[in-house]
């Protein structure tokens, strides 16, 4: 009888106990998001009928302080949410500060998921900046992704009449319940680029005390861009936003069903594609692992290739979760092909330097790593971008379409190309070496952009070029882009005037008082800034040859850099006090330094400007361009002004 007991009361304690069904000893993920100091990653998931378990890890930079939301939860394949129950060796909705070593190990406890799943993410809550670990699964499961050819099967699209337009595009709308000092800012900027522009810059969209918003600017074809704020007091810090030549998008800032600020499309292309604008696809972050790898060119490619798997894998679930229509798959799928290409381009451009001797952070010609020197300079290389249709227009309209030409532009076997020859033959040279690159038979519309954009960086506008114009522009097999070409040279043939007044807009100001600072004096500002690392390689290069600049009383050069305060950081003032000693330098907040990017439409840094002693902006091609060519450079523009 007492065995019987003894027997009964195990299967009664065993009923009550959880009921593992599988355990991810191996667990990976396809992208860390918006962990900026560190990484974030899952060393163990256990799925049970009770509860799904993840241990963490976060890797944060010692000292910095990190916090997980009480709202987290885990969403599967299909879009089901599976809130955080509880979490150990962690608080939460708490300030918490990483350790000494780095790292700090903890655990969550979410809602059972079903064991079919087997890829999800796990999202720390709905607000702003919100920590995510993205396409978690075992890694020793394969996953299916399709073939980009099989999505865009799917998903049958022709491109609208309209993509080709140059006009005005409207942003406006309004805020609800805004209120500056609660909300803790009082204007958002942004960044909309256009490839057929020499200039392009910073733009800023100032808020009304009511709310409401409205900024005007021209495109030369749809753009998905966004303002937002650097800083913020609310749950709510950018406007996302897709838009065609003409069109003025409509809308609204408000809070959900769930107390989160939303954007509300109420017409045009923004609301025809709001579920792409507001899905958690990320492939941009997909791309991370590719763009900040430091192995070789080989070891490269295979990741290219995991990476590219990837992005069609989330591309696939999200889309059908979301229900993406035909145009907003499209969309995603042009952007995974612009994003891979950045991502390996970007790799290259960080191998160009550390294959370079550096001292002090300054690069010298010295090669350090013949290996993978000769791998840069090969297009076979780049092997992994052949499967990108450059050819593709929707392309067009991601954000990082200047930041794409720019690298296809000035990837190293392209420049060595066009250095090899003059005339006809360096133009055949570029052309043949980009199609190499690219695995192209033709030369696709991204390598136009590229040569358009070295036509823009070289042509000066003036008459004794029209034949090189004419051997360039005859190149230009794409419609639009050769229409473009023309519009540009026949301005820039227009132009007369080596200098133009600097607008009435916000800190203009500051650039009178600097030439009336220094009367009679040509000033050469450079806009720098402390996170820029050719900003101080420059500096640094150039401080013997400042020393004997600053012996003149024509010129004056004037460093301007962007700080959370105009004091400057810590770290800025010791920067300053070794490099730029009795020079003159300005420090401006972020955000008026973005007026000035406004001001003078550029968007990168180092940037230079030359203004006149009567204080006009002197045009772009006659500007002094750092201290490279610096006498050259001052002395071509004086031999103009005579």
């Amino acid at each position: 009888m007492k065995t019987i007991i003894t027997a009964l009361l195990t299967l009664v304690a065993l009923a009550g106990q959880a009921k593992t069904y599988k355990t991810i000893k191996t667990p990976v993920a396809m992208a860390c998001v918006n962990v900026s100091n560190g990484e974030l990653k899952a060393r163990e998931v256990i799925m049970c009928d009770t509860a799904t378990t993840v241990h963490f890890t976060i890797k944060y930079e010692k000292g910095d302080y990190f916090r997980f939301a009480k709202e987290s939860y885990l969403m599967d394949e299909d879009g089901n949410r599976y809130p955080l129950r509880s979490a150990e060796r962690i608080a939460l909705d708490a300030w918490v500060q990483s350790p000494e070593s780095g790292v700090t190990d903890f655990t969550m406890h979410f809602e059972p998921m079903p064991k079919k799943v087997q890829v999800f993410d796990f999202i720390e809550g709905d607000g702003i900046g919100a920590f995510m670990l993205l396409g978690i699964h075992d890694s020793n499961t394969k996953l299916n992704a399709p073939t980009m050819q099989q999505i865009s099967a799917a998903n049958p699209f022709t491109l609208p009449d309209y993509w080709f337009n140059t006009a005005a595009i409207t942003i406006r709308g309004r805020i609800e319940g805004y209120d500056a000092k609660h909300f803790g800012f009082k204007s958002l900027e942004g960044y909309v680029g256009d490839v057929f522009t020499k200039e392009n810059g910073m733009m800023v969209i100032d808020i009304a005390p009511d709310g409401s918003f409205e900024k005007q600017f021209m495109a030369s074809y749809p753009v998905r861009s966004k303002f937002y704020a650097k800083e913020t007091e609310v749950e709510f810090d950018e406007i996302p936003f897709f838009a065609r030549p003409g069109e003025i998008i409509d809308i609204t800032v408000r809070k959900n069903a769930n107390g989160y600020y939303e954007c509300v499309y109420h017409n045009g292309s923004s609301h025809e594609v709001e579920r792409w604008l507001k899905s958690k696809l990320m492939t941009g972050y997909l791309s991370n692992p590719l763009a900040l790898f430091h192995g070789t060119f080989s070891d490269a490619t295979a990741l290219a290739e995991e990476v590219w798997q990837n992005m069609l894998y989330r591309i696939g679930m999200v889309s059908r979760r979301d229900h993406f229509t035909p145009l907003e798959v499209q969309l995603a799928l042009s952007g995974a092909q612009v994003y891979l290409t950045t991502a390996l381009l970007d790799y290259a451009m960080t191998m160009k330097f550390s294959v370079r001797k550096h001292v002090d952070g300054v690069y010298h010609d010295e090669i350090v790593d013949s290996f993978n020197w000769k791998a840069l300079n090969d297009a076979k290389s780049y092997l992994p971008l052949h499967r990108i249709d450059f050819n593709n227009p929707l392309m067009m309209s991601n954000d990082h379409l200047s930041h794409l030409v720019n690298r296809i532009q000035y990837a190293q076997p392209a420049q060595r190309a066009y250095f090899s020859a003059t005339g006809q033959k360096q133009l055949d040279n570029y052309y043949a070496m980009i199609r190499e690159m690219l695995g192209s038979k033709d030369n696709t519309l991204m390598a136009q952009l590229c040569v358009y954009q070295q036509m823009l960086t070289e042509l000066r506008g003036v008459p004794t070029e029209e034949s090189k114009y004419t051997m360039v522009s005859n190149t230009f097999t794409h419609p639009y882009v050769k229409a473009k070409a023309d519009e540009f040279y026949h301005r820039a043939m227009a132009q007369t005037e080596l200098s133009a007044p600097i607008p009435d807009a916000p800190m203009a100001d500051l650039i009178r008082s600097l030439c009336a600072k220094y009367p009679g004096r040509i000033l050469i500002i450079d806009f720098w800034g402390m996170s820029c690392s050719p900003c101080r390689s420059t500096i640094q290069y150039s401080k013997k040859q400042r020393a004997e600049i600053a012996k003149r009383n024509d010129v004056k050069l004037v460093f301007i850099a962007g700080e959370r305060t105009t004091e400057g950081s810590d770290a800025y003032k010791k920067y300053v006090a070794e490099w730029l000693a009795d020079e003159e330098t300005v420090c401006v907040t972020n955000a008026d330094f973005t007026r000035l990017q406004e001001l003078f439409r550029f968007d990168g840094i180092p940037h230079y400007e030359t203004i006149m002693p009567d204080c006009r902006r002197i045009r772009d091609d006659l500007q002094v361009q750092g201290f490279y060519n610096f006498d050259y450079e001052l002395k071509r523009l004086k031999e103009k002004l005579k």
